[in-house]
């Protein structure tokens, strides 16, 4: 394959070769669910996921006729393994222990995904159970209770993780009051406010068929996975001849940002201060996306990135110290993260910024743009191999990007970033209003620089 492939909503049926000889077929049931494979030449195994274009931007406030639903994604994500008309929590969990399998979920900000790994023998099995748990959840009032306080020591877990706490707070200052700047998890507050009535109203709105992706990943036959997820349905009252339309994709198109606090320090009484200091970057269908890949390995992307070799390696001032980017629908983030002592704490800072206000001034050399190339390529090439990935892969191109980029045409696109490229995003990213979240015994004094626009 040597373009990208469109994935129109139209379209029922769509089959192509991708990179590596591997065969991905698409097919639209009638009732609007999609279902996406990729067979993978030699594998044993299979990995299914069943994506939910729902996530934790999607909850609403209260209104005079409508509870609140925050944390109602994340909620259901748990509710999902705890019982169906079918299957008690226990016989779901026995499914895949007593073959060996893996089975978990995710909820992000933007949709939530009920997985499972097992060998190709017992791929019939992992679309019974996750298709019933998707299909035919109980929410039992006793079980939702109790998973109410499974969810709070998670949230108090994440509490205790000072990583977890400055990268919320980040988000809360770049985004502000845009739904992406929420918790995923939503608040302690929000768990115990939100009402199970609250949770199956967002439940019976956003789990239909239109609304779910099938992707599988390995020893996958398509034909066959779509006899079983169609077969599967229909057992649970969701006929897969059933006319619907798919749920549109969301918009790709930037929102107007009001950020939040531009300075964040949450006093804790440890051992290292937790940093991390950026701002807006890119959304996911933005053409520069390419440019963020490479631009975020030569800053911060390993041992031999500037921000690796200057604060840990010259100067002895961090031990984790690295760049991340991520990108949604209608907004990004952009930001730099260290974790080092109290009393080094404003001079990593201010050493992380400059070293984006480096690109941004004087640019990167040719060496630094081959290597970060290498390193995207390989590590692409490496997670490939992985049926997780794979998986992943499928569900991301067709949630969000309505299209499928294998790995010779994402190599391709990164091989046509120039250092023009990466100079000009390093200019863009530096005119953003910049964000600075702490976590640590550290005073707010620490970073009066770099507020004040000193660096």
């Amino acid at each position: 394959m040597n373009a990208a492939v469109d994935f129109p909503l139209t379209r029922p049926e769509l089959a192509f070769t991708a990179s590596g000889d591997s065969l991905v077929r698409r097919t639209v049931l009638p009732n609007g669910l999609r279902i996406l494979s990729e067979h993978m030449p030699g594998a044993r195994s299979a990995t299914i996921g069943y994506w939910v274009a729902v996530g934790s931007r999607d909850e609403l406030a209260a209104t005079d006729t409508r509870a609140a639903t925050y944390g109602s994604t994340h909620f259901l994500e748990h509710l999902l393994f705890k019982g169906t008309t079918k299957r008690s929590a226990l016989d779901i969990a026995v499914a895949f222990d007593a073959v060996g399998g893996e089975h978990n979920a995710l909820t992000a900000k933007e949709h939530t995904c009920y997985y499972a790994k097992v060998r190709d023998r017992d791929l019939p099995m992992a679309v019974e159970v996750i298709t019933d748990m998707l299909t035919s959840s109980l929410l039992d009032p006793v079980e939702f209770e109790n998973e109410r306080g499974v969810i709070l020591e998670e949230l108090a877990m994440m509490d205790d993780d000072p990583g977890d706490v400055a990268n919320e707070r980040f988000f809360e200052g770049v985004l502000g009051e845009h739904p992406l700047g929420r918790p995923i998890g939503g608040r302690p507050q929000s768990i115990l406010d939100v009402s199970r009535e609250a949770v199956l109203e967002h439940y019976r709105a956003n789990y239909r068929a239109s609304d779910v992706v099938v992707t599988a990943a390995g020893a996958v036959d398509h034909d066959t996975l779509v006899a079983q997820v169609s077969a599967a349905l229909a057992l649970a009252g969701w006929p897969a001849d059933a006319v619907a339309a798919p749920v549109e994709r969301r918009v790709l198109a930037p929102a107007t940002i009001i950020g939040g606090p531009s300075l964040s320090v949450v006093h804790r009484p440890i051992e290292q201060v937790h940093l991390q200091i950026g701002g807006e970057g890119l959304i996911a269908g933005d053409s520069r996306r390419f440019a963020m890949s490479m631009l975020n390995s030569i800053l911060g992307g390993g041992m031999s990135s500037r921000l690796f070799q200057e604060i840990r390696e010259k100067r002895g001032l961090a031990y984790s110290v690295y760049s991340f980017a991520g990108t949604y629908s209608d907004a990004g983030v952009f930001g730099l993260a260290a974790a080092c002592s109290t009393a080094k704490a404003g001079t990593v800072a201010e050493l992380m910024l400059a070293e984006l206000h480096g690109v941004a001034e004087r640019g990167v050399s040719d060496d630094e743009l081959a290597r970060a190339l290498g390193q995207l390529s390989g590590a692409s090439a490496l997670a490939l191999e992985d049926s997780d990935s794979r998986m992943s892969r499928l569900g991301r191109a067709e949630l969000t990007l309505g299209e499928f980029i294998d790995l010779d045409e994402s190599i391709r696109r990164l091989q046509l970033v120039s250092r023009d490229d990466v100079q000009h995003l390093a200019q863009f990213l530096t005119a953003q209003p910049i964000t600075v979240s702490a976590v640590g015994a550290v005073d707010e004094d620490a970073f009066a620089p770099i507020i004040a626009g000193v660096r």
